[in-house]
């Protein structure tokens, strides 16, 4: 094999993601970035390098649609074998499409998502799939579609590769967006983000840095989406005040003004109980428990309120529902129904919106992570401007926070909840 210096091959931003793979403790990488980072270049090389190394592995690279395979990955990764000067060692073959590493009989495929049945019947005729490759990956309905795919395809090994590369959307609501700060958790996970700033100038040529400075000087905003691979937000993000986090232990036995409430629900809509504590003099409101329950019953309920609340502190629950507020009642929980205003959602909204900050820990409150960070508004018919009012759709923990804050957004003196 040719000698080819690292530096040659790959931008000084995936050093450390290179030292990584070669350290073969982490399985999956998020790379995500702007135009001209070379993040597809970074995993086509990681790919061929590492089918190259390891004599029992193969790889797979996957689109979500199977017609863009040809202009992207597989010309990806030949690309990748030309730039390492192994091109005379692999066979190139497009119908049907794959690499053959020609001294070992190695092979990478490649599959699009919108033909599932040919996922699920991959099969390598020695080795196994050890290198996973999603790009463009935000196109992919979302994780649980991949999850899908990496568990028929992650089989009779033991060391895998799973390399997601992509652009972020601009939107926090986007389903990939989100998904990642909860991969960051992972310690089987890598995290990285690149853009064209830290690549050689000459491996991107002048047209490309003029239009970069260019749109950077009439359109910064769209400069950092698309170059920068920054989230720059829609516009119409309701809640631009989140942080998520892990909320630690010694922080929840500081918290001393803590507040419940619930929000009903049973079938298409889930059943939420949360609890928060508001820190009045910094203002800030921590949302550290959730239960959030499709088809819950009243006992699975109340058991659950009960081991988070054993001192039966007052829980604020949705006021449309007194029946089922009753049958709570029955079984120890002490339930206040909500108070009816006018302009009740907006007056609430307009409260949260305007804290200091609304910390949510992602672990234990997914779902109020997801909704918080993704609720926003809607477009008109024509996408020319914004709706006015707030939608009544995923707001389930919105709704369950307006309501354990009841007493804090008090106006004048009197309640104003839905």
């Amino acid at each position: 094999m040719a000698v080819v210096k690292l530096t040659e091959c790959i931008a000084p931003s995936f050093y450390s993601a290179h030292k990584s793979v070669q350290s073969e403790k982490i399985t999956h990488y998020w790379l995500k970035g702007g135009r001209g980072s070379t993040k597809s270049s970074f995993v086509a090389l990681e790919i061929v390098l590492g089918i190259m190394e390891h004599p029992d592995t193969n790889a797979v690279a996957l689109r979500k649609v199977g017609l863009y395979l040809k202009d992207s990955v597989y010309e990806q990764l030949v690309w990748a074998t030309d730039r390492l000067g192994v091109s005379h060692l692999w066979e190139q073959r497009v119908s049907p499409m794959q690499l053959i590493y020609l001294p070992t009989g190695q092979r990478i495929l490649f599959r699009g998502a919108d033909k599932p049945k040919k996922i699920k019947s991959t099969k390598v005729s020695q080795g196994y799939i050890r290198y996973i490759w999603f790009e463009e990956c935000d196109e992919f309905m979302g994780k649980e579609e991949m999850d899908t795919i990496t568990q028929s395809l992650m089989r009779g090994g033991s060391k895998f590769d799973v390399f997601y590369s992509y652009n972020p959307p601009k939107s926090a609501a986007s389903w990939i967006n989100r998904e990642v700060e909860a991969q960051a958790l992972r310690s089987d996970t890598v995290i990285h983000h690149s853009d064209y700033r830290s690549v050689p100038e000459d491996w991107l040529g002048a047209p490309f840095l003029q239009e970069a400075e260019q749109l950077r000087q009439t359109n910064e905003t769209r400069y950092k989406h698309e170059y920068l691979g920054e989230i720059t937000g829609t516009g119409g993000e309701v809640f631009r005040n989140i942080t998520q986090r892990i909320i630690t232990e010694e922080e929840r036995q500081s918290f001393d003004h803590i507040r419940r409430g619930l929000d009903w629900g049973y079938g298409p809509d889930p059943f939420v109980y949360l609890a928060v504590h508001y820190d009045r003099k910094r203002g800030k409101l921590y949302i550290f428990y959730e239960f959030y329950r499709h088809r819950a019953g009243f006992d699975e309920i109340a058991s659950a309120i009960s081991t988070e609340n054993p001192n039966r502190s007052e829980v604020t629950a949705e006021s449309a529902e007194p029946r089922s507020n009753d049958e709570l009642r029955a079984r120890g929980i002490h339930i206040t129904a909500a108070k009816k205003g006018p302009g009740s959602v907006e007056h609430g909204i307009s409260w949260l919106q305007n804290l200091n900050e609304i910390i949510v820990d992602p672990v234990s409150c997914p779902n109020a992570a997801r909704e918080f960070s993704g609720y926003e508004l809607e477009r008109t018919a024509d996408g020319s401007t914004w709706k006015s009012g707030f939608p009544d759709k995923n707001n389930h923990t919105i709704d369950a926070v307006r309501y354990a804050c009841e007493r804090d957004m008090k106006k004048g003196g009197v309640s104003v909840w839905k």
